[in-house]
This record gives structure tokens, C-alpha cells and sequence, in this order.
């Protein structure tokens, strides 16, 4: 089987930092694009940054200059490093990555989600 493992979220002030971390476990073959969403209370989940296996990253407009998303790929690991944070980022942080796993094929994997609030 093949899972995904997050974590880095916790409670921070606004101004803050924290630093998420996503790693894939299993009979991995091979993982293309990963990324990260989030979902606040009430609301959809929305894309927050994704990278492709050559590193190439694409930002929402809402963390543009504050987060930076990167990868290991030999450790088959994903970080989004979240800088200046505001009350307005608390939401649930979902990972995601597209892998292709021995007898399963290729599809895309979920994290758990990971819980990260910004106080005022």
C-alpha cells in the first residue's frame, strides 16, 4: 500500500513561522507533481502551491512571498516553509502528490490533513 504523511502544523502567533512536511511511503515507483491545499471551516478546499518533479512551483495569490514550497526526491519528501503568517491562513493543510505504485497504478494520494491555526 501507499500512504502519505504529514506534518509541521500547530498553533503560532500571526507573524509566525512554520514548516510542513509531506512524505510518501510504499512500493513507490515514482511520484510526478505534489502540492499542497488547505481548507478553513465552512469553506472549499483550495490549492495552496504545487511543484513538479523538477522543482517547478506555482503559488496562490494569497501566499505569494510568504511561502516556499521544495522536494526531496530521494527522500520523497515535500516542505511548504510558511513565513509572515495571518489569522486568515488557519485552515486545514491537506498533501497531495500523484504516484505510480507497484499493482496500483497511478493515481492521486491524500494526507491525512494537518491542523495549522494563526492566532491574532
Amino acid at each position: 500500500q501507499v500512504h502519505v504523511v504529514e506534518s509541521g502544523g500547530g498553533l503560532v502567533q500571526a507573524g509566525g513561522s512554520l514548516r510542513l512536511s509531506c512524505t510518501a511511503v510504499g512500493s513507490i515507483l515514482s511520484i510526478s507533481n505534489m502540492g499542497w491545499y488547505r481548507q478553513a471551516p465552512g469553506k472549499q478546499r483550495e490549492l495552496v502551491a504545487t511543484i513538479t518533479t523538477g522543482s517547478t512551483t506555482n503559488y496562490a495569490d494569497s501566499v505569494k512571498g510568504r511561502f516556499t514550497l521544495s522536494r526531496d526526491n530521494a527522500k520523497n519528501t515535500v516542505y511548504l516553509q510558511m513565513n509572515s503568517l495571518e489569522p486568515e491562513d488557519t485552515a486545514v493543510y491537506y498533501c497531495a502528490a500523484h504516484i505510480r505504485a507497484v499493482l496500483l497504478g497511478s493515481r492521486d494520494y491524500w494526507g491525512q490533513g494537518t491542523q495549522v491555526t494563526v492566532s491574532s
